[in-house]
């Protein structure tokens, strides 16, 4: 499993980061804490007391600092310890390892990289529940398979035709269609027409509608993706230019996903849905949520799944098809910007 360390990884909610409550997660096989200090400012140490390899996760908060409950060495935000019980030279070995972190779009991002090259405007801009356009949901599951598994299926929209057939009742169009793929310089954009949809309506009806759908999948594996319908005949009628941004819609909703590496083999994905308030409520809201959670789960199934066949024979090739140009370009970038960490180039925004 290749991991891109110089980027922002999504770590929790920010609303489940409790004050004085220290977080365990690990994240590209780093064991990380993570705790909002008095001050409010969020901070991530190296899950790990330098003493005897205790879990500072396992500590407790004081102040703006972290102190580890096995023998009491204290951790200030930097990672530098001040102080050991009934010792009063500190060595400058007695350190923590600091990560860059950052509290945005109601999530908690944590930059596992080189902290000189940490740069906040390389975070994908997410939409969190502080945006006041969306009533938005959210979830998480977690997988017992390895991210790159769950890029490519976000990278492949082909699936929805077969895996979602019977929760977003996504049809053959999705298989047929093929996209606009373009690549950025950290993700990949995806743009079609997707022609006679099923919408939920604000009544929990449906109706038919031309689907226009544009979403960015940024490296660390972030999914951003507004959806807009139109009357059905809009897609035929603009022959498959995209909509201009004054067209009548009859639909708008933002969905923001976010797949972390846990290890190697093992994963968590949050997510968010819901509709833009001129064109929605909170029931259209949580049945869309409730859409969500059937459909992802029939992802984790077939993913899961897929892992323990891979594992049998991990060197068993795959078989390119034509839709998977959007899967080899994000690949390719994951694998471009972990040779360019190992080589030391520069983070390009």
């Amino acid at each position: 499993m290749i991991h891109v360390r110089n980027a922002w990884h999504v770590a929790c909610w920010s609303m489940d980061l409790e004050a004085g409550k220290p977080f365990a997660i690990t994240m590209a096989n780093d064991p990380v804490v993570i705790f909002r200090a008095e001050s409010g400012r969020v901070v991530a140490l190296e899950d790990r007391c330098v003493h005897r390899l205790a879990p500072l996760s396992l500590g407790r908060c004081e102040g703006e600092a972290l102190r580890c409950l096995y023998h009491g060495l204290k951790f200030e935000a930097d990672g530098r310890c001040s102080d050991i019980p009934g010792q009063e030279t500190i060595p400058a070995t007695a350190r923590a390892r600091s990560y860059p972190v950052v509290d945005r779009h109601s999530w908690i991002w944590v930059w596992l990289g080189d902290p000189a090259r940490a740069d906040p405007a390389l975070i994908p801009p997410a939409v969190g529940f502080d945006d006041p356009d969306y009533i938005l949901g959210r979830g998480q599951l977690d997988y017992a398979a390895e991210a790159r598994l769950i890029h490519d299926n976000l990278c492949d929209f082909t699936h929805l035709a077969f895996v979602h057939a019977n929760s977003f009742g996504a049809d053959e169009e999705w298989a047929r269609t093929r996209p606009k793929v373009t690549q950025l310089p950290r993700g990949v954009r995806f743009e079609r027409w997707v022609r006679g949809q099923n919408r939920s309506t604000i009544n929990g009806g449906l109706e038919p509608v031309d689907l226009w759908s544009c979403y960015e999948y940024h490296v660390p594996g972030i999914l951003l993706m507004p959806s807009a319908s139109y009357p059905a005949g809009t897609a035929d009628r603009l022959r498959d230019a995209p909509p201009p941004p004054d067209l009548p819609r009859t639909g708008v909703t933002f969905t923001s996903q976010a797949v972390t590496a846990l290890t190697d083999r093992t994963s968590r994905y949050f997510f968010s849905w819901g509709p833009h308030r001129d064109h929605g409520d909170d029931a259209l809201r949580d049945r869309l949520m409730g859409v969500a959670a059937m459909a992802f789960a029939e992802d984790k199934t077939m993913i899961e799944a897929q892992q323990k066949v891979i594992d049998r024979d991990p060197a068993h090739p795959v078989l390119p098809v034509t839709f998977d140009k959007g899967v080899v370009l994000y690949n390719r970038l994951v694998e471009r910007l972990a040779r360019e960490e190992r080589e030391g180039v520069s983070v390009a925004a």
